[in-house]
């Protein structure tokens, strides 16, 4: 037999692997100078560029804020849409084409204000969506005015004698919303960030992430205390899944329940904590109410907790639509518009 009429049969070419540079743009990225969103930006390219997913298989939809410029940077499919309504937008890119990743971009303006509606029922329903919540306390894009995050007493162009409104906290929002996933991370530690929206990014349904974010034009200092990295053990709690809740220099600091309250306890430094001594995390917890005790803890009583706070399963909203329409489809045959048109009484306009 001849060798040559029978080559061997040859591996397929792997796939090429993809960098950050496949996620941008050649568009201008015009921020402020100095603007968190810069380092969000780059991250989130990271991110996507390690997940191996083509940019033609991924989208980003926004709605208006400074945060809502996403679309134009990430080199992926986008809409710039309209106040508030990125999540519902998104809702409809999934159900009809449900291979699509779809990630919502929006601020605490855009989504906890004239978006909250949207936001939380998108949440409660489960889509299989990643939505980035960019919190900077403040209406950058239009100048400086409050925000719905805003602390009580903020002083600023609409609240000149200070807000006398208590601010909405994203985290406790998204798990009052039954959110399946819920993260917070800071804009100045990119390492960490990275791990919180790789997390968001293999979980099976809504994937909520709050990124505590500065403005340095409007809002200078929102977040030092979170963001200094010189006071990172003291200044914050580290979620991971199974591991004591714990802070401060090797650990010396838990969290335990007293009185159905949250208190500082002392801890042996270094090494795992007796037994009892200090709250176990756990993100498969079926009530979210350890997710909600640590999503409370707020400086400058406590340090502020970021990671994942709750990482369940739940049927997904996206595919039990489709199983609904080819359910029917199955039973009734695949309709055509021509006839729904012209069923039951119909009736011309001259």
């Amino acid at each position: 037999m001849n060798d040559t009429c029978c080559p061997p049969t040859q591996a397929p070419e792997p796939a090429p692997s993809l960098t950050r540079k496949d996620f941008q743009t050649p568009q201008e990225v015009r921020w402020c100078p100095g603007c968190g969103d810069y380092g969000i930006l780059n991250v989130t390219q990271r991110v996507l560029a390690a997940q191996g997913i083509p940019p033609h298989k991924v989208v980003f939809v926004s709605g208006i804020g400074c945060s809502s410029r996403f679309p134009y940077y990430v080199n992926t499919y986008g809409f710039h849409s309209i106040h508030g309504r990125a999540p519902a937008i998104a809702t409809g890119v999934k159900c009809a084409n449900p291979d699509l990743q779809v990630w919502v971009v929006t601020g605490d303006g855009d989504g906890l204000s004239i978006g909250t509606n949207h936001l939380i029922h998108a949440i409660r329903r489960n889509l299989d969506i990643n939505i980035l919540l960019f919190n900077n306390r403040i209406y950058g894009l239009t100048k400086g005015q409050y925000s719905p995050t805003s602390e009580l007493g903020k002083r600023t162009k609409t609240s000149p004698d200070g807000t006398i409104e208590r601010p909405i906290w994203p985290v406790r929002t998204a798990l009052a919303g039954q959110a399946t996933f819920v993260a917070r991370t800071v804009y100045s530690d990119p390492n960490h960030m990275a791990t919180t929206l790789e997390a968001a990014a293999r979980h099976r349904g809504t994937a909520f992430v709050e990124i505590l974010q500065n403005c340095n034009v409007f809002n200078d200092g929102a977040f030092d205390h979170e963001a200094d990295r010189k006071k990172t053990d003291e200044q914050r709690i580290f979620l991971e899944d199974g591991k004591p809740v714990r802070f401060g220099k090797d650990g010396c600091k838990g969290i335990l329940v007293e009185n159905m309250e949250p208190v500082v306890v002392d801890l042996p430094p270094g090494g795992e904590p007796p037994p009892g001594s200090t709250l176990i995390h756990n993100t498969k917890a079926v009530s979210p109410a350890l997710g909600e005790l640590l999503a409370a803890l707020v400086p400058p009583n406590f340090p502020i907790a970021t990671g994942v706070f709750r990482d369940v399963e739940r049927p997904i909203y996206d595919q039990e639509l489709r199983g609904q329409v080819e359910a029917a489809i199955s039973k009734q045959g695949k309709g055509r518009i021509e006839d729904l048109l012209n069923s039951g009484t119909t009736w011309e306009v001259r």
